[in-house]
């Protein structure tokens, strides 16, 4: 992941067939060298679950998940989720 970033310029652009981006104005005098793109699309475009599971899945922003030292929760961790709306339920410990 690149780091050090101070600032930002917006363009717009589009995307094509191929998913390359084309700014529709010429790029700021800076380079050549890294740069950080953020993709900011109509809210109304529907993008498959799956599309989303793939892209976020080769995500660099998710590499650190992959540290074992990250992996700290096991199947017998949490409680599980009830049919209260999503809410763990939680049952009554009695008192001594």
């Amino acid at each position: 992941m690149v780091s050090g970033y101070s600032r930002a310029v917006e363009l717009a652009g589009s995307v094509d067939e191929d998913r390359q981006l084309h700014p529709e104005e010429p790029l700021p005098p800076v380079g050549p060298g890294p740069v950080r793109v953020i993709i900011l699309f109509p809210e109304d475009v529907d993008v498959p679950e799956t599309d989303w599971v793939t892209f976020l899945a080769a995500n660099p922003a998710f590499e650190f998940l992959k540290d074992e030292a990250e992996d700290i929760y096991g199947p017998d961790d949490g409680r599980p989720f009830g049919t209260d709306g999503g809410h763990a339920q939680s049952t009554p410990t009695p008192g001594p």
